[in-house]
């Protein structure tokens, strides 16, 4: 295919998502300075329908793209549409005000479907892909404490315990300092080589203390599987509702499903927070998403700890919605990084 054909297929693109409209190629002359007449750009369209790319929805209408259509158009993007100057101060400005990692995640959400205006899916940072910042054991009275792990990228999770024997503040100190010292700095996938070893090294006072403790503590590591993410904006479908063949129920009843939502992030590549996914259609290997598109990107401080992305119809402003889902999960990096 020849540069002018790519040039209308885009024309093409962004006019329909535009418009919402089918374009017609005297519109594509019009509007598009392609330097060819209307009969030209009416051949190009010809060999475009014929291969796939566009095609016409009813007789006497202008053509509308394919996901055939769309895959190359997102292909062969020359550049993404960057944020406008006051759009990322805004973006900066609006996350920077986040006080903890659910309020970041929060606010992420918002932002990105009010960005793009389709739903935003934020995975929470994965245990699985953390490291253990610091422990924390507070006495809630005599025999119940409650253990407080913190990860690196921020994430809290808490767990209470009964001890077989009452605690005085120097043992709940002694117990604080040992697992900290076993345990600070290391990745939750190290983590239970490390907590099987405290009982041997708490004095024999502590033993089955600590051995209870260390229960509680691996049962909180191996919890990294219960996976979090958060939604926003699924109203914004019901806005695009005529760009689905069939129903939006089965969507928003997806939508509902934590490990169905993990499955539509996740395949962004786990080793480059820079790495950007566009799935189109049957690209999307979960039946219910079939007519939509996903724009994904992976998050962290360095290496990914979750992923973030934006799902709408297959009519969508790819390099708006591009820029925007690239442009807040640079943010949110940097935010962790910040805070590790």
């Amino acid at each position: 295919m020849d540069d002018r054909k790519l040039e209308v297929l885009r024309a093409i693109v962004e006019d329909y998502v535009a418009t919402q409209e089918p374009v017609g190629s005297k519109a594509v002359a019009q509007r598009h300075a392609l330097g060819v007449s209307a009969a030209t750009v009416r051949n190009d369209m010809a060999y475009l329908e014929e291969a796939g790319y566009i095609h016409q929805p009813h007789t006497s209408a202008g053509r509308i793209p394919t996901v055939k259509g769309y895959r190359l158009f997102v292909d062969r993007l020359g550049k993404i549409k960057p944020l406008s100057v006051a759009e990322r101060r805004a973006v900066h400005r609006f996350l920077a005000e986040a006080i903890d990692l659910d309020d970041v995640v929060t606010r992420t959400t918002r932002l990105l479907a009010q960005l793009t205006h389709q739903v935003a899916v934020v995975q929470y940072p994965s245990l699985n892909r953390s490291a253990v910042r610091h422990l924390e054991l507070v006495s809630l009275s005599p025999q119940r404490l409650m253990l407080v792990m913190i990860t690196d990228t921020g994430r809290v999770e808490q767990r209470q315990f009964e001890a077989p024997a009452e605690l005085g503040e120097g043992d709940v100190l002694e117990l604080r300092r040992l697992i900290n010292e076993q345990l600070q700095g290391k990745p939750l996938t190290d983590a239970p080589k490390a907590i099987g070893s405290l009982t041997e090294l708490a004095r024999p006072e502590l033993k089955t203390t600590t051995s209870a403790l260390a229960r509680v503590l691996l049962d909180t590591v191996v919890s990294r599987t219960e996976e979090r993410v958060a939604v926003a904006g699924a109203a914004n479908l019901t806005r695009n509702g005529g760009y689905f063949a069939g129903s939006l129920r089965p969507i928003l009843e997806a939508l509902e499903e934590e490990v169905v939502l993990m499955q539509l992030l996740g395949r962004t590549d786990a080793g480059s927070g820079a790495l950007l996914t566009v799935r189109i259609g049957d690209e999307n290997e979960i039946a219910d998403f079939r007519e939509t598109a996903v724009v994904a990107a992976g998050y962290g401080p360095g290496a990914v700890v979750g992923h973030m992305g934006v799902l709408g119809p297959t009519r969508m402003d790819y390099p708006g919605t591009i820029a925007a889902v690239r442009a807040v999960a640079r943010y949110v990096s940097e935010i962790l990084e910040q805070n590790r």
